[in-house]
C-alpha cells in the first residue's frame, strides 16, 4: 500500500492510440438524435468497499455531475477517470492489455496498469490518498466509443480491485461517461414455453444489440449473446405509432396492439400481455433511435409467461 501521490510521479503513460471510428459493442455508435425531450447521457462514478479494503475503507459512495467533476483522458488503449468534489478525488485507470484497445468485454487477471505485465490488461483504483502497490482483480467495458482523434465520448465499466493479495478484500466500482442505457434481461415463469423458466441478462459486455422501425407503426429490438439470440416486436394498435408513458394491452383483438418476444428456435402461435414504453426517441426523419420498454408475454392463453425489460439508448 502506498501513499496514492508517488504513484502519480512514477507512474508512466501508455502509447497513444488511435481509434478511427466508435466502437460500440464492436461496431459504430448510433446517437440518438439530440432534442429537448432526448435522453440524457450518464457521468457517474459509483463504489462500494467493505472492512478491510485499504482503498475504499469500508465506506461506499456516489458521485454524479454537476456536484462532482469527472474527466475521462487518455484513450481506448489506456483510459484514465478522474473524479474529484471540494473534499475527494479519485484516480481510476482501464487499459488494454499492451499493444490492444478496450473493446466491450470482461478484462480478467488485471494488474496494475501502469506496470502491467505481458498480455495482462490494466487496472488501478485509488483515491483520497490511497494507491494499491499490487493489484489484483478485473473490469468489464459494457461500452466505449472515440472520436476521429481517438478521445473517448463514451464509457460505460466496472471492476472489482484487491489490494496487494488476490485474497484481499474487494474494492468494486462503477464508471459512466456520457452512457446511456443498453441491456434486456428476461425473467421467464417455469413452463413458459418460450423462455424455458430461465433468468438471463445481457449486457453490452457480452451481446450486441439492434434496434429498427418495424411495419405497422412498431419497433422491433434485437439481442445476441450468452448462446442467446432473442427479438422483440412491439406494435401499436392498428393505425396509430408507438407513445412513450404508455401501457398496450394484447388480447389478440384483431387490429389491436401486438407483442412478439421470440429467441432460440421458439415462438407464441398466439401471444398475450401487455407492454410498457417508458421512453422512445426518433431522428427528426422519424427512424427509432432508443427505447426503455417493459413486457409480460403469455403463449396461447395460459398463465405461463416471460417478463422483460429493453434499454436501448434510452
Amino acid at each position: 500500500m502506498r501513499n496514492r501521490l508517488k504513484r502519480r510521479r512514477r507512474s508512466v503513460g501508455s502509447a497513444a492510440v488511435a481509434l478511427c471510428t466508435a466502437a460500440v459493442l464492436g461496431g459504430a455508435l448510433a446517437t440518438p438524435a439530440e432534442a429537448a425531450s432526448g435522453p440524457a447521457p450518464v457521468t457517474s462514478y459509483t463504489y462500494t468497499s467493505v472492512a478491510g479494503d485499504y482503498i475504499g475503507q469500508g465506506h461506499a459512495g456516489t458521485y454524479r455531475e454537476p456536484n462532482a467533476k469527472i474527466t475521462v483522458a487518455g484513450d481506448a488503449g489506456y483510459a484514465r477517470v478522474r473524479v474529484s468534489t471540494a473534499e475527494e478525488w479519485w484516480d481510476i485507470d482501464l487499459a488494454a492489455p499492451k499493444g490492444e484497445k478496450l473493446r466491450p468485454g470482461v478484462y480478467r487477471d488485471a494488474e496494475r496498469a501502469a506496470f502491467r505485465t505481458g498480455r495482462s490488461p490494466g487496472l488501478d483504483a485509488g483515491g483520497n490518498g490511497r494507491g494499491c502497490d499490487e493489484v489484483y482483480g478485473q473490469f468489464t467495458v459494457n461500452q466505449i466509443a472515440t472520436d476521429e482523434a481517438g478521445t473517448i465520448t463514451l464509457l460505460d465499466a466496472s471492476y472489482t480491485q484487491h489490494c496487494e493479495s488476490a485474497t484481499a478484500q474487494p474494492l468494486k466500482g462503477t464508471v459512466k461517461y456520457r452512457a446511456l442505457p443498453l441491456s434486456y434481461a428476461y425473467k421467464s415463469d417455469a413452463g413458459d414455453w418460450v423462455g424455458q423458466g430461465k433468468s438471463v441478462t445481457h449486457t453490452g459486455a457480452t451481446s450486441t444489440f439492434r434496434l429498427s422501425d418495424s411495419y405497422g407503426g412498431g419497433v422491433e429490438f434485437g439481442v445476441e449473446g450468452k448462446r442467446e439470440y432473442w427479438t422483440a416486436v412491439l406494435r401499436p394498435p392498428l393505425g396509430e405509432r408507438l407513445t412513450a408513458g404508455r401501457t398496450y394491452q394484447v388480447t389478440g383483438a384483431e387490429g389491436g396492439a401486438t407483442l412478439e418476444v421470440y429467441g432460440n428456435g421458439r415462438s407464441c402461435a398466439d401471444a398475450r400481455g401487455e407492454f410498457t414504453v417508458d421512453r422512445l426517441y426518433f431522428t427528426d426523419e422519424g427512424k427509432v433511435t432508443g427505447l426503455s420498454a417493459r413486457y409480460r408475454q403469455m403463449c396461447g392463453g395460459g398463465t405461463a409467461g416471460m417478463s422483460g425489460t429493453i434499454h436501448h439508448a434510452a
